[in-house]
């Protein structure tokens, strides 16, 4: 029956007969699937409406008779139904769309929707729209993303993504999540301290940038069959130059970041840049911070400016959480509520992650500040991603990825790609041959160190519930007999206490692991590092164990950044050491996996090999703790001979360091081979610009790349790599290039990288393909990408090859 008649019935009833009667009617209706009520329930934190039928709460529901409105149309274009039901709400009703907890619509049929979940190694639920229990208790928990990336496998990373939004639609069709996940993190990983650099792919521009296509393509994975429509959505974060939480009282709600245009366009938007384009994702995340005096969230510039206009995204932008009010509140750069509104929504942002925008748009609105013209318009933004998630096609059992449900969260094979992660971005940074131990020559193992025993020191932050742990010390093992002492009481190891027994363990044993590192007391959102070093006494327990060992010494240390432990490299007593980061749900047998040289044939996964020989390479430079004189505020890449100041990252620093960004040894050797590479690449300038050049007899040293004829000019690189060592291994190639000294560049830069599994004695073939314009450009102090005329030097591994670029007219 039509809603209409329903209440023409019940308005009947209530007026010429008795009340009893019209309840009892009531009842009848309600029985028959007439007449559905909405309750709201808030107990649960997601701020979801729910139904008096069961199951979760979806718009355009036939049962409810909420069906007939053309924007629960699938036949419709999606503009037309996003049209359609904006032209539905008052002013009021699209206020309340416009803040991440976004209200009801009953008289629609719209139930609330929280648009903020979290996705960054896993179904999240540090954000309220997501949340486990009873059907779904936990969730795959793949390894922190530092340490992913330092598998430099890209369809390693893609293959995650879609796992996670596996899992993450199995939760939403139970009720349990949305579909909108602000995730990944691609800030640049630009200071050893920053405490959310766990996060991040790393340092370097190019690797974030191919880390964050690929991981948002596997989550918003359409399985080929429409390219508008999204399994989830993804969101990019946090644009730009966000990168200090709390150093020496600066906070990142507050910090000015005072950033160069050479350093934007060439470091820190490049990820930003490869989400949009590369990516096609669905949302990008303004940050918190100011770049150069104004709040990133009104910044028309790079939002309107850049975001929306040059790149073109095909989604919406959110605000960091708060930062709407905290750009009023605490950075004072609006003077009435009202005006901080009319900046950020003039700016482009679309959605705000907080409240602000609920409370005050209305009046920004009536005050004429706003026009409403531009609430529809980000609603445009916000209700088509919804609309290309199927939030509005009804009930979401009938729709694509509608059969996905807790069978299909924490798989076995889900779990399985978790330890394989683990396992390919682990670094082997030190080993004078022991490594990997064997199994059938160490009868007992000592096991010691405050991370030995970690469960969820594990999984970094921004975690979920993982589907179960697998601890070092139960790693471990699974190859020997243990002795176990922690050490210390925590990673703060501030006594010495337990030092007597790990020490006792060590001379003991045929040999010894300690693992150590960091936790989130030390390292997190809101939390900078203070020292590079280990914390506390831990360099004590490391060395007076690694003295009384009776056998070889293994170091493990487990943390998000990277960590002077210069004493370490250069002691004998230590064997070996590895960097595991925040390894995941399984990190225990991949630590354990990787120290003792295999797989178990049992955890195979696809292609994985039967050995394990420690592929991974370092995505940061690990600097010396003297570097913490550098103040985190300077935001300047490039060195400056002046002051002192040496530049940051393996790119642009000239200082000492103590571990480089791509080191990582394995367990076999290889050789390089260069098969093809040009010589000399010449280039057609435009017209215009060599008229000017034959007009004013003037010599080039870089020209703009927009000023060149280079459309589709790629360049095929060969080289074969031998494994001529005696395992079968898995290994990273590089691809660097040193530009000419021009504009401040790069001492080094990746082009590009592939990882390659090898068996002993065999070889292949790899392929870089360079695209001129794009990969060998270098940035000028205006932002403008040039070409360099000249040599450019070819680096891969020990090979080096001289690449001539010369601009014709």
């Amino acid at each position: 029956m039509p809603n209409f008649l329903i209440i023409i019935v019940l308005y009947t009833f209530f007026t010429v007969m008795e009340k009893s009667v019209a309840v009892l009617v009531l009842i009848v209706l309600m029985l028959n699937g007439a007449l559905f009520l909405f309750f709201f329930n808030s107990s649960d934190g997601t701020g979801n409406v729910s139904f008096a039928h069961s199951g979760p709460a979806f718009p355009c529901d036939v049962r409810a008779g909420l069906s007939s409105f053309p924007f629960c149309s699938p036949s419709l274009t999606v503009g037309d139904r996003v049209k359609d039901l904006i032209g539905r709400l008052t002013l009021q009703e699209k206020v309340q769309q416009l803040v991440n907890a976004a209200s009801a619509v009953p008289r629609l049929g719209i139930p609330a929707y929280n648009w903020r979940s979290e996705a960054l190694h896993g179904v999240s639920n540090a954000g309220p729209g997501t949340r486990f229990g009873g059907r779904v208790p936990g969730a795959t928990s793949f390894p922190q993303v530092i340490l992913t990336a330092a598998s430099f496998n890209a369809s390693l990373w893609e293959a995650i993504g879609q796992v996670v939004s596996t899992e993450a639609r199995a939760m939403h069709n139970v009720g349990l999540a949305g579909l909108t996940f602000w995730s990944p993190n691609v800030n640049i990983f630009r200071d050893p301290r920053w405490g959310r650099g766990q996060e991040t792919p790393g340092e370097d521009p190019v690797l974030t940038a191919k880390y964050a296509s690929s991981y948002v393509r596997g989550l918003q994975d359409t399985d080929g069959s429409d390219s508008n429509r999204l399994k989830v959505a993804s969101c990019c974060k946090h644009y730009t130059a966000y990168d200090l939480d709390n150093w020496n009282g600066v906070q990142s709600d507050t910090f000015d970041a005072k950033v160069t245009l050479q350093d934007l366009e060439d470091t820190f938007n490049p990820p930003f840049k490869s989400c949009v384009l590369d990516g096609n994702v669905a949302s990008v995340m303004c940050s918190y911070n100011k770049v150069n005096g104004v709040p990133t969230c009104a910044d028309k510039d790079l939002l309107r400016g850049t975001i929306r206009g040059e790149w073109k995204l095909n989604g919406y932008i959110v605000s960091d959480c708060d930062s709407v009010d905290v750009l009023y509140n605490s950075q004072h750069y609006a003077s009435t509520p009202e005006d901080a509104v009319a900046d950020v929504i003039k700016a482009g942002l679309d959605l705000d992650c907080g409240s602000f925008l609920g409370k005050y748009t209305e009046s920004a609105v009536k005050a004429g500040k706003v026009d409403e013209s531009l609430l529809d318009q980000a609603l445009v933004n916000t209700f088509t991603t919804l609309m290309r998630l199927g939030w509005f096609d009804g009930d979401p059992a009938n729709q694509p990825y509608g059969n996905l449900g807790p069978k299909d969260v924490c798989t076995e094979k889900h779990q399985e790609l978790a330890l394989d992660a683990a396992r390919q971005g682990i670094v082997l940074l030190k080993n004078d041959g022991t490594l990997p131990l064997a199994a059938n020559k160490i009868s007992s193992l000592a096991v010691v160190g405050p991370n030995a025993n970690a469960t969820k020191v594990m999984i970094g932050d921004y975690e979920g519930i993982p589907c179960k742990y697998t601890t070092p010390l139960q790693g471990l093992s699974a190859y020997s007999s243990i002795l176990y002492a922690p050490g210390c009481a925590n990673v703060a190891c501030a006594g010495n206490g337990f030092l007597g027994a790990a020490v006792k363990a060590a001379t003991e044993a045929d040999a010894t692991v300690l693992i150590v590192g960091g936790d989130q007391t030390l390292e997190t959102e809101g939390r900078d590092r203070i020292s590079l070093l280990l914390p506390g006494q831990q360099q004590q327990l490391v060395s007076e164990v690694a003295n009384a060992s009776k056998g070889p010494v293994v170091l493990v240390i487990m943390s998000g950044g990277p960590c002077d432990i210069s004493f370490a490299k250069d002691e004998d007593k230590i064997a070996g050491i590895i960097w595991v980061g925040y390894p995941g749900q399984a990190g225990g047998i991949a630590i354990a996996d990787v120290i003792f040289g295999r797989y178990n044939p049992g955890w195979q996964l696809m292609h994985v090999p039967a050995f394990v020989l420690s592929g991974g390479r370092l995505p940061m430079t690990w600097y010396p703790q003297e570097f913490v004189k550098i103040p985190m505020i300077n935001m300047n890449m490039r060195p400056d001979p002046a002051t002192g100041y040496p530049g940051r990252t393996y790119r642009f620093y000239t200082g000492k360091t103590v571990y480089m960004f791509g080191d990582g040894l394995s367990y076999t050797s290889f050789k390089y081979t260069l098969v093809q590479a040009p010589k000399l690449v010449s280039l057609p300038m435009d017209d215009k610009l060599a008229f000017a050049q034959k007009k004013s007899n003037f010599s080039c040293e870089t020209v703009q790349i927009t000023q060149i004829n280079c459309q589709k000019l790629q360049m095929d690189v060969q080289v074969d790599v031998n494994n001529v060592g005696p395992r079968d291994g898995s290994h990273v190639i590089f691809l660097f290039s040193t530009p000419p000294p021009k504009h401040h560049s790069p001492k080094k830069q990746l082009l590009g990288f592939h990882k390659v599994h090898i068996t002993s004695g065999a070889r292949e073939r790899v392929h870089f393909n360079v695209d001129v314009c794009k990969d060998l450009s270098i940035v000028d102090k205006a932002g403008n990408r040039n070409l360099p005329v000249g040599s450019h030097l070819f680096r891969i591994g020990d090979l080096q090859h001289s690449l001539s670029v010369q601009i014709t007219n």
